[in-house]
């Protein structure tokens, strides 16, 4: 009973310390931190094609003539996609040789087949009509990737509404701090507002949103006709923190 007599009197006198404590001039620095969703409004797929073949020149002319049409198709599909070739490779296919016995010389390897492939990159805001696409493209080519985001405009429209929502968090946060010191808002003079995140930290930008990844399969005869697949776009999230330098008269 004694102890608990003495831990008592011993928190009052530290409270009444804590009450008396003088926070004129004070400068508090106050993180904050605000973010918009929004529901994407633009798809980038990646399509590809793989030819195997003994003979190089055979190989590369069925990818190219392959994936000159599969252009065609989405162009005819999406007339307002934007379009990209990209990762052209030709490489040797080499057969499996069983392991070397010590001291048995390795005898010169010659390729028993050529693979070549190339990529094709779609980005179109046109989300409607975006599985009729992708279902055309695939009557040729594999879907290796699917990735939903904002386009640069929406981006851009979403500023205002990101750096309001973090400086009203800042806000927010001045008042529970002036609050808990037992000051007045009024008291509190903003010093400083640190958009730009010196020092631990800044600004960032979190995209999420629904992902679709599939694997490139081996070539096979194209299908007479592909089933239309099923997507759901999602929405990204945009954030950003900032730093404010608040000071108690």
């Amino acid at each position: 009973m004694k102890y608990l007599a003495a831990a008592a009197l011993a928190v009052c006198v530290f409270s009444a310390q804590a009450q008396s404590l003088s926070t004129a001039g004070t400068l508090v620095v106050v993180p904050a931190f605000g973010e918009v969703k929004r529901a994407n409004d633009q798809a980038i797929a990646t399509f590809s094609v793989e030819e195997v073949d003994k003979d190089k020149a055979a190989a590369a002319s069925r990818v190219n003539a392959k994936m000159k049409q599969g252009q065609e198709i989405v162009k005819k599909a999406d007339p307002h996609a934007a379009l990209k070739t990209q990762n052209y490779y030709t490489y040797p296919v080499y057969p499996e040789e069983p392991p070397l016995q010590p001291g048995q010389p390795r005898k010169p390897r010659v390729p028993t087949a050529w693979r070549v492939g190339q990529s094709l990159q779609v980005v179109t805001p046109n989300l409607d009509s975006l599985p009729r696409t992708v279902a055309a493209a695939q009557s040729i080519l594999s879907l290796n990737n699917l990735h939903f985001s904002l386009t640069p405009e929406t981006t851009r429209q979403l500023e205002d509404q990101r750096i309001a929502a973090t400086y009203l968090n800042l806000n927010e946060r001045i008042t529970s701090i002036a609050k808990a010191m037992g000051r007045k808002v009024s008291d509190a003079v903003l010093d400083t507002v640190d958009f730009e995140g010196s020092g631990n930290y800044g600004n960032r930008v979190e995209v999420g949103g629904s992902r679709m990844v599939a694997m490139a399969a081996a070539p096979a005869p194209p299908p007479p006709g592909v089933t239309e697949p099923s997507f759901e776009p999602g929405e990204t999230t945009l954030s950003m923190r900032l730093v404010g330098k608040v000071r108690f008269k």
